[in-house]
């Protein structure tokens, strides 16, 4: 019997200690809210205040589209050239460079597109002679020419203590960064490899269609 009375009573102290410890987490709980009311609040002031600092821009385009020109192409592409240049640009480089100077390093993408515009061949340019078929192509050329605005960035740029920079310093870079893309790709050859490109995909086409022997002709310049 004094045992039992014994279990009986730690069971009862057990409840009176839970119920005491929910009541003290519920008291500090309450303590707390208007704390935690405080930092949401502040959260929220803060997140404002970051929106009204640095605002998402808001682009509208036009709805009305207007087509200038619309033209049938027949441009067979036979080669693409992935292309990249470092651009410096600057301005007021000399003794004052340090307070008026501008100097930026553009990392420059480039993609180079050359083939051959089929719309320019005619029916005087291919012909049948002795079963052997005989075409002349137009001369190679470049499609496009153009950045990677994706790829392309500005790596780097020093402005002098006394100016903001020039705000057409950049679009300069980019200007000459086309340039040079061009010229790098006209220097390697890019032109030829398209021809050559273009000769062997035809070689293909032609003979599948059922001409055995096909032989290109230089266009006369």
């Amino acid at each position: 019997m004094k045992i039992l009375l014994r279990v009986l009573l730690v069971f009862l102290l057990l409840v009176v200690i839970w119920l005491a410890f929910s009541s003290l987490v519920n008291t500090i709980n309450e303590a707390m809210a208007p704390v935690r009311q405080l930092q949401q609040t502040d959260q929220a002031i803060q997140t404002q205040v970051h929106t009204l600092l640095n605002p998402t821009p808001t682009v509208l385009p036009d709805p009305v589209t207007i087509i200038h020109e619309v033209r049938t192409l027949a441009r067979l592409e036979t080669i693409r050239y992935s292309v990249e240049k470092v651009i410096t640009a600057e301005n007021n480089q000399g003794a004052l460079g340090a307070l008026f100077g501008d100097r930026l390093l553009f990392v420059a993408h480039g993609l180079v597109i050359a083939g051959v515009d089929m719309e320019k061949v005619g029916p005087e340019d291919l012909w049948i002679e002795n079963g052997v078929l005989y075409l002349r192509l137009p001369p190679a050329e470049i499609f496009v020419a153009t950045l990677d605005n994706e790829r392309s960035y500005v790596y780097d740029r020093q402005t002098g203590l006394l100016t903001h920079g020039d705000p057409n310093l950049e679009t300069t870079a980019r200007q000459v960064a086309e340039q040079e893309i061009y010229k790098a790709a006209l220097e390697d050859g890019i032109l030829e490899l398209a021809r050559v490109n273009a000769e062997n995909y035809l070689t293909r086409l032609l003979r599948a269609l059922g001409y055995p022997e096909v032989i290109f002709v230089t266009q006369t310049p």
